[in-house]
């Protein structure tokens, strides 16, 4: 493995300036090391809060490599708590006396608190750092603005709209565990109960139901239909789309690469007619000028034409050499 001592400190010097200004925003969650662009392919090193968090993708660290780390940047900030995730291997997990489950702490992102695990019972950290753009852009448009967001996670976009003064935020995931945190994150942002939502749904019955368009399921013989929650058609004036790569159900299939209008579609017609649209595509091998093709040829289609289009670009703690970013997101007013 090259220098990691060197390699460490050129990124710290190269987000000085980014830090200071996170620091009066009130932010405390921010890449430290993004090895695919900084030196070391398949490692990263982020903190959240008083938490420091090492994931390798490729290879796995050694101690000393470990102590290196956690020495470089003991220095910078006080560490609470220091995890290691190797997901290296088939199972994504470091399976030794290391693999115990962190502790509940609270991290800070542009004023908004929020939960912060390094090992929980599913696989990704409880908030995706790439995306705080999104986040921000969302704090600075949800006033007074009904709030859609779809494959919401731990529900990051809805706490900002909340946060921001949406007079109302529906969040939807799947899963029931995701939308705990959420709810979790509401009450460490003392957030009213009638002003956010958490819905458990699959995104296909939730977004179609919303757009008025009919649900259909897959049904194998001898099975009965699946249940799932009812909901009345309605749009909103700000919806955000921020699907996983790949996904099945029996109601769809989530598919970036080969069906975005899929996700695209219903979430089209569940935003207002002069409302707004953020999606996002996070997989690195669809061209950014392909997908905003797809995007418009699907508006065009649905009757909901897109009349203008602003990208959103990760900040700085997310170095891309070439400005190709394996993460696009695209706000499009409708």
């Amino acid at each position: 493995m090259s220098d990691l001592h060197s390699l460490l400190k050129q990124a710290s010097d190269n987000r000085i300036e980014l830090l200071q200004q996170l620091n009066t925003e009130n932010t405390n969650c921010y890449r430290l090391f993004h090895g695919t662009n900084e030196g070391l392919s398949g490692l990263t090193v982020d903190r959240y809060g008083p938490q420091l968090l090492v994931q390798t993708f490729h290879e796995s660290l050694h101690d000393a490599e470990l102590e290196t780390i956690q020495q470089h940047y003991a220095d910078q900030f006080a560490i609470e708590e220091f995890v290691y995730n190797d997901r290296s291997s088939k199972n994504s997990r470091r399976v030794d006396e290391s693999d115990k489950r962190g502790q509940q702490l609270v991290g800070q992102e542009l004023g908004v608190n929020y939960r912060v695990k390094g090992k929980h019972a599913g696989q990704d950290p409880f908030l995706f750092l790439d995306m705080r753009v999104g986040r921000r852009f969302v704090l600075a448009n949800a006033q007074n603005k009904s709030v859609l967001n779809l494959f919401s996670y731990t529900c990051g976009v809805g706490i900002c709209a909340a946060v921001a003064g949406a007079s109302e935020v529906w969040n939807v995931d799947f899963a029931k565990r995701n939308l705990e945190v959420g709810q979790d994150n509401a009450q460490l942002n003392d957030l009213p109960e009638e002003q956010i939502s958490f819905i458990q749904s699959d995104f296909f019955t939730a977004a179609k139901q919303l757009a008025g368009i009919p649900v259909k399921q897959r049904v194998r013989r001898g099975q009965k239909p699946r249940q799932f929650p009812r909901i009345d058609e309605k749009q909103f004036d700000l919806v955000y789309l921020d699907p996983p790569r790949w996904a099945k159900s029996h109601f769809g299939t989530v598919d970036l690469i080969r069906d975005y209008p899929s996700v695209l579609k219903p979430s089209l017609l569940a935003t207002k007619e002069g409302g707004t649209l953020v999606c996002t595509n996070n997989v690195a091998k669809v061209p950014l000028d392909e997908w905003l093709d797809v995007i418009k040829r699907c508006a065009n289609k649905a009757g909901r034409p897109v009349q203008d289009i602003e990208l959103l670009e990760p900040e700085t703690d997310f170095p891309s050499p070439d400005g190709q970013y394996p993460l696009k997101i695209a706000v499009l007013q409708l």
